[in-house]
């Protein structure tokens, strides 16, 4: 398996996770959200300099829960990553977050609002890169 952390998708990923949404297929996602972060961060403008990516990724990290939760969605779990169990990778996350929306649509409608695009610049100063995985429940234990 090969992976590849980065901090965007491009358009052809886009439209393939989002062809669902608005329709009578969407519901509810959660998104697994593994982050790797600059040991420093990097603004556009050179500020904050002395700060850690992880504290500029917790300056988005706060101001996104407030739009995800206005939409209807929930920070399930975040947490550090301290071990790889099963597998091989080299190197590991620094950090798992799953956030659950109430539909690829809400998640879209984020991704585009004006609120979202004014707090991106603290997730990007933060991050190295990322992965993210959507997934919809389908089975309920």
């Amino acid at each position: 398996m090969q992976f590849e952390n980065t901090l965007r998708p491009d358009d052809r990923q886009m439209e393939a996770f989002f062809e669902r949404a608005g329709t009578g297929q969407d519901g509810p996602v959660v998104m697994v959200n593994l982050l790797k972060f600059r040991d420093r961060a990097a603004y556009p403008d050179g500020r904050d300099a002395h700060i850690s990516g992880f504290e500029a990724y917790t300056r988005y990290g706060i101001a996104v829960k407030q739009i995800i939760e206005r939409l209807g969605g929930r920070m399930l779990y975040v947490g550090a990553v301290d071990g790889l169990m099963i597998g091989e990778c080299e190197e590991l996350w620094d950090q798992v977050a799953l956030v659950e929306y109430p539909s690829r649509a809400s998640l879209l409608e984020m991704v585009n609002s004006p609120e979202y695009h004014a707090i991106e610049v603290h997730r990007d100063a933060g991050l190295l890169g990322q992965l993210n995985i959507g997934a919809r429940t389908f089975l309920s234990l």
